[in-house]
């Protein structure tokens, strides 16, 4: 019986700071698009992130 003393106190810290997370999170803007991420990964990039060197000269061969 003499746990509860111990436990209801960091119980309600425990809650308290989910609490304030929560309401950080909402406060920050966290929960403002969310179907956004769902449609991104259907989008397509046409556009390499990695742009290719193309060469504008044609490669020589060695044995030349």
């Amino acid at each position: 019986m003499e746990i509860l003393y111990l436990l209801i106190p960091i119980g309600v810290v425990i809650i308290g700071i989910a609490i304030w997370a929560f309401m950080w999170a909402v406060k920050s803007g966290q929960f403002e698009d969310m179907e956004g991420p769902a449609y991104r990964i259907l989008m397509d990039d046409d556009d390499p992130r990695i742009p290719r060197n193309i060469p504008d000269t044609p490669l020589k061969r060695r044995d030349e």
